[in-house]
């Protein structure tokens, strides 16, 4: 079972270091016209929604909680 599982790591990284001396054409034509940038910046607008959201939503859940606390109190 271990020799299988070295053999197995063993292809998975040749199989990365041939992806990665490849040349990606693509990538150098998205770098060169400047839209990569417009690529990461949409990225990082969704993940700072992303995180607005959470904290809006665990805002909302801290109040609802305090509200089912001092229900119970009461």
């Amino acid at each position: 079972m271990k020799h299988r599982i070295s053999w197995l790591f063993y292809l998975l990284l040749c199989s990365v270091t041939t992806l990665a001396a490849q040349n990606n054409p693509p990538t150098d034509f998205m770098r060169s016209t400047g839209k990569i940038y417009v690529v990461v910046a949409v990225i990082v607008v969704g993940f700072i929604g992303l995180v607005c959201f959470m904290f809006y939503m665990d805002k909302k859940l801290t109040k609802l909680e305090d509200q089912i606390k001092n229900h119970g109190k009461s």
